[in-house]
């Protein structure tokens, strides 16, 4: 393997981050004052105090920004620093540049801000009942819900809440500027260079061609780089485009969880109809997002959470409903799953209750409700495969679950204290931006007359190992030695109009760009040894493991040779490629098409251990059995599994955010945000790939890999809620996630807590829409 791969400078200590490179001469820092009110006036923003300091170089507000003053790739809708009114704890008002970090850090306390306060909205019904909305609802239909419910044998339905989760990426945001001549440079940790570099044309009101933004690897992002890594780089940027001289803003672990958006708590209504064999007929949803004080990415998170509201299920009649609130929280954004874990956490909790009052058993519901190769889902789109359904059989016999059931059923029996419970979770997820002109993706190969090769592509490096892929693709078209490849940092001076690494596209776009560019020095290169050898036919000429073979056969051709000699012979080797997704199409005013180039299915079987006496409880074990197609890298496959079902366990257990009163986040610290360590994790925890639906697939007929294992970690909750339930079988079941200990223990001991709301007026009962 290359000494150059990530993982291998990550693990020596030599992978280097924004806060790792060496500064330049005269490099200023930067610190940003932010807004102590959640919804308040301005009246007054006194700087001069702050500005005497010793240190301080300058001090931006509002009026300082030359271009627009406010910031957004879907709506345009955020001020880059607040000038008349803040609307939540955390928004940005000043940036304060100084000679040392700590001298612009210390300069905030003698900034004088005064405030008129006004009313603040934290909660997501609240703010929908106040019109406070960042777009009209929108809604998915299939079928006919109203003409179905008489149909029904037994109808339920009830509330489902999901909490915020922290980013919590290992490197906090950050950015570094400074001008080179004319250029505008700007190093950030953004999972999307060419958004930062258009914001940064936009708020300084100079061309694009005038800014570079690199991004060299990220310490982690899981969505929160995608968008939001534009506020602290557009900073960056106005202060060394001001100054001309370098400038670096880097925030601290407290700052970023206090300043930055997080995953979307959601808020949930349903109705669920099935007859008296299971089959599901109807299901309706209402969805209440809250989205913070700003739109960020709230739109396309709350659409992708429509298009998963049924997960893997063959439903006939849907209504899908979902809308954007806007309250004074911090803009949240996107994270793993890009709201469709929300929705499908709240389909899950609706089967959960239909059984419950059914007193049949969940698995025989899930299992013959799960989409057909014939299913249509709520979109219009087909399934066009029975993956769910191979999935979900291949889980049940490599996890052996008819006796892992009977086995803890027998657990159960004989222990007073200790209960266990065991859950599947199917998954079905949509690989694709849901907005079209995002699916595209550019690439650049040069191929050295030593024959090494160097490769630029839009596609960020963040951990999850698309180098490593993007790699591997290359070396396969060149039948070559990865060591003779090295991936570029990604640059818009490079791979111009990037679109994000995101929606676990980067690999398939990307590496389709990148294998079309290795193919076109590929032909050229076939060209050459034709007319070279006599040979009529090009295809007849293939490179293996290095050397050139003519139907089969080798000659006397290397690699190096065979470079050597085109450059001689004036062969061009370098090419660009450009690949956009087929086939992609979708109307927002009929909310049909195909938005999706393909699906990934799975399901995930989850053992858990539950101390009745304290409500504390263990994951015992867990399988997973993952539609993968043929991996491009296993490793990395793997690890992005594994890592994705740490963060889905977090969601659903013990990561838990908590807002005051007055919007101020009490959770800002690791002392009190807690993830899942090593111990938390399950000590048996099994994956198996297969190729479950290869017919529809992405590069080389592999599968994305990036969201999908994430929503696996749902299936704990219900884990859960049977281990509860064999403790207390009438225990008051509400949906409410994370299931922390203490929400475990008053369901155990038949108590309500604040998140069990005693009057359930539910929105589908009275809303009209």
């Amino acid at each position: 393997m290359s000494p150059t791969a990530d993982h291998n400078l990550h693990v020596s200590g030599t992978a280097r981050f924004i806060d790792d490179i060496p500064v330049r001469r005269d490099t200023l820092y930067a610190a940003v004052l932010t807004s102590q009110k959640a919804h308040a006036r301005i009246t007054a923003l006194d700087t001069a105090a702050a500005g005497r300091q010793p240190g301080i170089v300058r001090i931006f507000t509002a009026g300082d920004i030359p271009g627009d003053k406010t910031i957004g790739n879907i709506f345009q809708d955020e001020p880059l620093l607040a000038s008349d009114e803040v609307v939540y704890r955390g928004e940005p008002l000043t940036l304060i540049v100084a000679e040392t970090m700590r001298a612009a850090r210390m300069a905030r306390k003698f900034i004088n801000v005064q405030y008129d306060e006004l009313p603040a909205v934290f909660d997501a019904r609240q703010a929908y009942d106040q019109g406070r909305l960042i777009a009209p609802p929108r809604t998915f239909v299939l079928g006919d819900v109203d003409k179905a419910w008489p149909q029904c044998d037994i109808i339920v339905q009830d509330r489902v809440e999901s909490g915020h989760q922290e980013h919590l990426y290992l490197e906090t945001q950050g950015a570094y500027a400074y001008m080179n001549d004319h250029l505008l440079k700007v190093i950030s940790s953004t999972q999307s260079p060419g958004a930062v570099q258009k914001m940064i044309a936009r708020i300084l009101n100079i061309p694009m061609h005038l800014i570079e933004v690199e991004a060299p690897r990220l310490g982690g992002a899981f969505g929160g780089k995608e968008e939001q890594a534009t506020n602290w780089a557009c900073l960056c940027a106005l202060a060394a485009y001001n100054l001309k001289r370098p400038v670096k803003l880097v925030l601290n672990r407290r700052e970023d969880m206090n300043y930055t958006g997080k995953r979307h708590a959601y808020t949930s209504d349903f109705k669920i109809g099935l007859n008296r064999d299971g089959k599901i007929l109807a299901y309706e949803v209402f969805m209440f997002q809250n989205a913070g004080a700003f739109a960020d990415l709230s739109t396309s998170i709350l659409e992708r959470s429509l298009f998963h509201a049924a997960n893997s299920y063959d439903i006939p009649n849907v209504k899908a409903t979902a809308v954007s609130c806007r309250t004074h929280l911090p803009p949240n954004t996107a994270f793993r799953g890009f709201g469709g874990p929300q929705a499908m956490f709240v389909i899950e909790a609706a089967l959960d209750k239909a059984c419950h009052a059914m007193a049949m058993d969940k698995l025989s519901i899930q299992g013959k409700n799960l989409l057909q190769s014939d299913s249509v889902f709520p979109y219009g789109m087909g399934a066009k495969s029975d993956g769910a359904r191979r999935c979900w059989q291949s889980a049940m016999d490599i996890y052996q679950t008819d006796s892992r059931q009977k086995a803890l059923t027998t657990f159960n029996r004989k222990n007073r204290r200790f209960k266990k419970g065991l859950a599947l979770m199917p998954i079905c997820f949509g690989i694709s931006f849901t907005s079209k002109f995002l699916n595209q993706a550019g690439a650049l190969v040069h191929v050295y007359n030593d024959g090494s090769v160097r490769i630029s592509t839009g596609a960020v490096e963040m951990g999850q190992g698309v180098n490593d892929k993007l790699r591997a693709v290359a070396a396969r078209v060149f039948s070559i030695d990865e060591e003779r490849i090295l991936l570029d940092t990604t640059s818009t001076a490079r791979v111009a109009n990037a679109s994000p690494t995101a929606a676990s596209t980067g690999s398939d776009l990307n590496g389709m760009a990148l294998k079309t560019a290795c193919e076109i020095i590929l032909s050229a290169l076939k060209q050459f040894v034709a007319r070279c050898h006599d040979i009529d036919d090009p295809e007849q000429i293939i490179l293996n493991n290095e050397t050139v073979q003519v139907n089969g056969q080798s000659i006397d051709l290397s690699w190096d040779k065979l470079i050597q000699e085109a450059y001689l012979e004036r062969v061009d080797l370098s090419a660009h490629a450009f690949y956009a997704t087929p086939h992609l199409f979708f109307d927002r005013q009929t909310e049909k098409g195909q938005p999706f180039a393909y699906h990934v299915y799975g399901t995930g079987v989850v053992e858990v251990t539950v101390d009745a006496l304290t409500g504390t409880y263990t994951i015992d074990r867990m399988g997973i059995v993952h539609d993968l197609g043929k991996s491009l890298h296993t490793q990395a496959d793997l690890g992005q599994v594994e890592g994705g079902v740490a963060q889905g366990l977090g969601w659903m257990t013990m990561e838990e955010i908590i807002y005051s009163d007055e919007g101020k986040n009490c959770t800002d610290t690791l002392s009190t945000y807690k993830i899942p360590d090593i111990q938390f994790m399950p000590d048996d925890l099994q994956v198996e790939f297969i190729e479950a639906s290869g017919r529809d697939s992405g590069l080389f007929h592999s599968k994305a890999v990036g969201e999908p294992p994430f929503m696996y970690g749902i299936g704990v909750y219900f884990a859960l809620l049977n281990a509860i339930r064999a403790f207390r079988p009438n225990a008051e079941t509400y949906y409410s996630a994370p299931l922390t200990p203490e929400k475990a223990l008053f369901m155990l001991t038949g108590q309500n807590n604040k998140q069990n709301v005693s009057e359930k007026k539910l929105t589908l009962e009275k809303k009209k829409y």
